[in-house]
């Protein structure tokens, strides 16, 4: 197997299972505080959309290691 398989998938797969992690934790506790305060909706959507990006990261770091 090529080094470079293996960095590219190692760069999606921990990326993914991170986000998963964060987006896991930032729910739980956005459920609670929109228990207590429904005005914090807008703010919840976009604190659980900010640890996508570390997915997109790892995509485009991988996408350079199979370029290369």
């Amino acid at each position: 197997m090529d080094w470079k398989v293996l960095a590219s998938a190692l760069a999606i797969g921990i990326t993914a299972i991170a986000t998963a992690y964060a987006q896991a934790k930032i729910g739980a506790a956005a459920v609670g505080a929109l228990v207590e305060k429904k005005e914090l909706s807008g703010v919840m959507i976009i604190l659980i959309a900010i640890p996508e990006t570390m997915v997109i990261l790892g995509f485009v770091v991988a996408v350079l290691l199979l370029g290369r």
